[in-house]
């Protein structure tokens, strides 16, 4: 009986989870702080709601939701992108990363918590949630955008940080003493790092040949029980779970089959997710708030400040506008994932239990502001910058939504008129190939998986 009343309420919640949802979209809230706060109000440490239900029932299940997310990013991770541009990336994101760690660093220490909850602090604040900056740009229609390139180049690079920070401080986090110790531990955890690197950039056709299978059902068994399977590797050779799962989905995304597990992963994702979020928000207790109060709101208008004076710095190293610069340091002003999994880790190491509190606090704050100030980027750019648009401007971004509809029309399989397509494009494509166009960049083909198209799912004849 106890396991039915667990089902029901675990029903409603993300039924409510879905109708806040649906009203967080009307004002541009992503998905993360709505999951986050759905947990937060039926946590048996709140009395706001006559819902409670206990976070060990799930825990399991969000550690899944853990090793999907780093899994995903592993997958939609773009070699080519980040060694093609590696000395511009280093230059923008390496100066970006550098200063925020350095910021958060320095906050960390003036909380009083310890110096290795600085370290966790620093790294809270330091990067961007690539989730949600992914989701912005689709839904706001900004891929065509010319800052665009350069924040997508700086989430590559943030990608790579995510995997070296989180090697040291799983080492950091471990409890080991001993100098020689420690640096043992740290030439494993970057030798299973470089391996798996080099594994992705040269043996992407071995990969393919390994895993390649016609039956859809057993390819996600395959992939996800693979993901599963490093996520351990990764926790006994102590870099984490979470960097594990990081790697193998680097690795199986340099196959020739990254499409096809993008396109089946993301559902799980999208799902276990749910649950890694809705379980740290059950972790959550709202009378510990008051504790991380001011640090939190000090947090919240460094990354503020310090992000939006730092859009102005990437502007000046890639030749973009100020305005444009403030489009990048709003959409980078996201927090999400990474900053939930350090504090997640936080709490299995013992560390300073108001690390929690702060993560989930500065997580829903950066989730609700981010997206609020990356929809009216633009307008404040106009405004600051008293930029005009020229005729040119007016044509080219004309052509570019005529492009991008072209393209949602394509993938929503609709119709188009020979006559809707500007000459350019049926001089590249010609109309009787528009159907068989494919998407070619990460960006791309998650906005395919993220429509309403419905795809045939190969079944096995046995059933």
């Amino acid at each position: 009986m106890h396991i039915a009343e667990d089902l029901l309420i675990l029903g409603v919640l993300f039924v409510i989870a879905y109708a806040l949802g649906r009203l967080g979209k009307l004002i541009g809230l992503p998905a993360i702080p709505i999951y986050m706060l759905v947990g937060l109000i039926a946590s048996p440490h709140t009395t706001l709601f006559p819902i409670s239900f206990e976070s060990a029932d799930v825990e399991l299940i969000a550690v899944f939701g853990l090793i999907m997310l780093l899994f995903s990013l592993g997958l939609e991770f773009d070699q080519d992108e980040f060694y093609g541009n590696a000395g511009k990336l280093v230059i923008s994101g390496g100066t970006r990363i550098a200063i925020n760690l350095a910021v958060g660093f320095g906050l960390g220490l003036w909380v009083g918590w310890g110096t290795r909850e600085a370290l966790i602090i620093a790294g809270i604040t330091a990067t961007s949630s690539s989730a949600i900056v992914t989701k912005l740009l689709i839904e706001l229609r900004r891929l065509a955008n010319r800052e665009t390139p350069t924040i997508l180049g700086i989430m590559v690079l943030e990608d790579v940080f995510v995997a070296v920070y989180l090697a040291i401080v799983g080492v950091i986090l471990g409890g080991l003493t001993n100098g020689w110790a420690i640096v043992l531990q740290l030439a494993i955890s970057f030798t299973f790092l470089i391996a798996m690197f080099a594994l992705a950039r040269w043996g992407g056709k071995a990969v393919s040949r390994l895993v390649q299978t016609k039956d859809d059902e057993l390819f996600t068994i395959l992939f996800f029980g693979l993901a599963v399977a490093f996520g351990g590797i990764g926790e006994l050779l102590g870099v984490s779970d979470a960097i594990g799962a990081f790697l193998i989905g680097l690795v199986l995304g340099a196959s020739r089959y990254r499409a096809r597990i993008e396109q089946l992963a993301l559902p799980l994702r999208d799902v276990f997710g749910a649950f890694f979020f809705l379980n740290f928000g059950l972790a959550l207790d709202i009378s510990t708030f008051g504790s991380v109060l001011w640090p939190v709101a000090v947090a919240v208008v460094l990354t503020l400040v310090v992000n939006t004076l730092g859009g102005q710095l990437i502007a000046w190293q890639n030749r973009l506008t100020p305005a444009e610069g403030l489009n990048a340091s709003a959409m980078l002003q996201n927090r999400g994932e990474f900053a939930l999994i350090l504090a997640t880790l936080a709490t299995g190491a013992r560390l300073d239990s108001r690390l929690t509190p702060f993560a989930g606090l500065y997580v829903l704050s950066m989730a609700i502001v981010g997206p609020v100030l990356a929809v009216n980027s633009e307008k404040m750019g106009r405004a600051l910058f008293r930029t005009r648009t020229k005729p040119v401007d007016i044509e080219r971004d004309r052509m570019r939504a005529e492009e991008i509809a072209l393209v949602e029309s394509v993938m929503a399989g609709t119709e188009v008129p020979e006559s809707a397509i500007p000459d350019d494009i049926v001089q590249t494509y010609p109309l009787s190939e528009l159907d068989e166009v494919e998407p070619t960049g990460p960006l791309e083909e998650q906005a395919s998986q993220q429509s309403d198209v419905q795809y045939e799912r190969k079944r096995d004849p046995e059933y």
